[in-house]
């Protein structure tokens, strides 16, 4: 008779992490592809239903955990990032997601962001840009571009919009990346990217809203100029673009230049690209900025820009409190609160 009492784990698929709400975003909204592709991904990421967190400011994006059978907060504006902080601190062992907009995350939430991203807590972040305040009925947000006629606007937007990944590399993020809605695949294989990764992870998503801001990204998106407008970023190869991938990027001294492979240049003349060159991710998340450069007009990147290994905050907390009490003991609260700061009145 077999005395084997393993007990194997069942084996999960998409439908496992939809839940019985009604999806409540707008038909047609890029928010529900998104949803699809991250069921579609936590199934394969090796970890148990029960020990991953979806937890989400406010905004549209952040009805996500309402969607996802797994645990989750649907918290307060802008500070998805302070709570999931808190929580990772105190259990390390659950994998952490937040979901957040760039209204959320990068306006009211927008200290909280930056300075999760230099703590470095092990958790992922997925921000859904679609460069609105969709929620709010269209008012225009941080990453709007300037000149946007919104019905905050009127007369089109004088702010200097945020660049989130620049962003991100400007606060130490240990690992940067940008996908899209409208890529099922490159999107899921960036989540994948985001979980391995041991540190907080930067992902930004193209999300399309198509009330208030329809076709953002369409140059992007759509089959006849994708290809001449995105350029997918792959480890260890050249940046090399365009309908017949004839196109590539090199670089001029310190300058990046757009050039023809037609022109007898060479793929192994091309800059290659490397995700743990720190300098060439100031380069690249900077191609987002200028379209139009003598140099060439420059396609958007997408894929991982940079990515490092940094101790984690929850880590070296824990080593910390075990230090303490293995040299000094357990310690003692009300003198810690006196401190030296305390003096008797006669």
């Amino acid at each position: 008779m077999s005395t084997d009492t393993t007990i194997e784990a069942p084996i999960l698929t998409a439908k496992d992490f939809a839940t019985d709400q009604e999806v409540r975003w707008c038909p047609g909204c890029g928010d529900y592809s998104i949803l699809a592709q991250v069921q579609k991904v936590m199934p394969n990421i090796g970890v148990p239903k029960e020990n991953i967190v979806i937890i989400s400011g406010i905004g549209c994006s952040s009805r996500f955990p309402y969607y996802m059978n797994t645990f989750g907060m649907h918290s307060i504006h802008g500070r998805a990032t302070a709570i999931a902080s808190g929580l990772k601190a105190t259990r390390p062992e659950l994998s952490v997601w937040i979901v957040t907009g760039d209204g959320d995350s990068l306006s009211i939430g927008g200290n909280h962001t930056i300075h999760l991203l230099r703590r470095n807590f092990d958790v992922n972040i997925m921000l859904f840009n679609n460069q609105i305040y969709g929620l709010t009925k269209g008012q225009y947000s941080p990453t709007s571009e300037e000149h946007k006629i919104t019905k905050s606007t009127p007369y089109g937007s004088i702010d200097h919009p945020f660049n989130p990944a620049a962003l991100a590399l400007g606060a130490d993020a240990s690992f940067i990346a940008r996908s899209m809605d409208r890529d099922p695949k490159h999107l899921q294989a960036m989540l994948t990217r985001s979980h391995q990764h041991k540190g907080a992870s930067f992902l930004e998503i193209y999300q399309n809203c198509n009330i208030f801001n329809d076709g953002a990204f369409e140059i992007f998106t759509e089959k006849a100029t994708k290809q001449e407008e995105a350029l997918f970023l792959e480890q260890g190869k050249p940046l090399i673009f365009g309908a017949n991938q004839d196109k590539g990027i090199k670089f001029d001294g310190l300058k990046p230049v757009v050039v023809s492979l037609a022109d007898g240049v060479s793929a192994d003349d091309l800059w290659i690209h490397d995700e743990r060159d720190f300098y060439k991710a100031q380069v690249l998340v900077r191609l987002f900025d200028s379209p139009t450069k003598p140099e060439g007009h420059f396609p958007r990147p997408f894929g991982v820009f940079f990515e490092t290994d940094r101790a984690c905050y929850e880590d070296v907390m824990a080593m910390q409190i075990e230090e303490v009490i293995a040299t000094k003991g357990k310690g003692d609260l009300d003198k810690m609160l006196r401190g030296r700061e305390v003096w008797e009145i006669l």
